[in-house]
């Protein structure tokens, strides 16, 4: 048994929430001790340009395991491609009542109902001022629960001032189930009214500290005509990139297990297939315009290289490093560059 299978089998004797946070802990001490170099697996370098940046390898941390950005350096040495911190509100906020945060190991599967979290962007700004990390770092912005959805537009304005001179790139988070309206804000008219204000206040940062992408986070449970709706309106937002997908509503590949029933995002193997068909129906709206980056459900090298064959540039992974631990980063890298090789 590999040392994170045993960490793995002692943290998950405990509830969900403080064997996170207790996990995080232990990285993060690994880290200042210099143990890490030693723990983590040798990740190839697969280099990939994509909206204008580039990426060591494809293969990312997706936002909500770092909200904070408190770890910026420890999952840097595990050799992710790129990290992104977050979800940050301008506010700092306690998120939904506990418990919160559920395993369905059964089904290597995670529900969460967290509800943004977090200590606000000033000490996430802080964090990353304080970080050695400098390689590629996104940032994920959201709304405050209590900011009402038709203002929206301000809160996430205030995030981007903020976190942009620090970022390689920023995330607008409109998908997470969790904060009450969200998810109205991804279609039509709202989506609009949200993206040309943060396209238009990406343009004036750019004078300053130069261009930096901005990425909208989309959810699975869209039907594949909201899919090319959506699509139009990011390619005529000017938006950068897209990544596909966050937590699903859907309970399907779960049902009668303990814990299925709680509210939240289920993440983890059941979203894989959806998530994955997001993904290619995203890139065949999109047709090139924009780059997608996948993300749902990836649990082993196959699923990463599956994400790149439905048409992502890049993939991002949450609960799979939950499950599986940083070995799951080296296997995706493997298997997205015998994909490349094939091709």
């Amino acid at each position: 048994m590999d040392w994170y299978s045993l960490s793995r089998a002692v943290m998950f004797r405990l509830n969900g929430e403080t064997s996170h946070e207790l996990g995080l802990d232990m990285l993060g001490a690994s880290e200042r001790l210099g143990l890490l170099k030693f723990l983590a697996p040798q990740v190839a370098g697969l280099p990939v340009e994509v909206a204008g940046i580039q990426f060591p390898n494809p293969v990312g941390l997706a936002a909500g395991l770092d909200k904070n950005g408190d770890y910026i350096d420890a999952f840097a040495r595990l050799g992710f491609g790129f990290i992104e911190i977050g979800t940050v509100t301008p506010r700092p906020q306690p998120g939904n009542p506990k418990p919160r945060l559920f395993r369905l190991p059964e089904r290597q599967a995670i529900i969460n109902r967290m509800g943004f979290n977090n200590k606000g962007v000033d000490h996430l700004v802080e964090r990353v001022k304080a970080c050695h990390y400098d390689g590629v770092l996104g940032i994920n912005i959201g709304k405050n629960f209590d900011t009402a959805v038709e203002d929206a537009a301000s809160d996430y304005l205030a995030c981007l001032d903020k976190v942009y001179e620090h970022a390689t790139y920023v995330t607008v988070n409109i998908s997470s189930p969790n904060t009450p309206g969200l998810r109205t804000l991804q279609f039509g008219d709202s989506l609009r009214e949200l993206l040309d204000p943060i396209k238009e206040r990406q343009q004036q940062l750019a004078a300053e500290f130069g261009y930096k992408p901005v990425f909208v986070k989309i959810a699975p449970d869209m039907e594949e005509d909201d899919i090319h709706l959506v699509a139009d309106t990011l390619v005529n937002s000017g938006i950068d990139g897209v990544i596909a997908t966050n937590t699903t509503l859907s309970r399907e590949g779960v049902e009668g297990l303990r814990y299925a029933d709680e509210q939240g995002g289920l993440s983890g193997a059941p979203l894989e297939d959806l998530a994955t068909e997001t993904v290619s129906h995203l890139c065949e709206a999109l047709a090139g315009k924009l780059p997608v980056i996948g993300v749902g459900g990836i649990l082993d090298g196959a699923g990463a290289a599956e994400k790149i064959r439905a048409g992502a540039q890049l993939v991002q992974i949450y609960s799979g490093f939950i499950y599986r631990g940083p070995q799951l980063i080296a296997e995706a890298v493997d298997a997205i560059a015998a994909l490349r090789s094939e091709s």
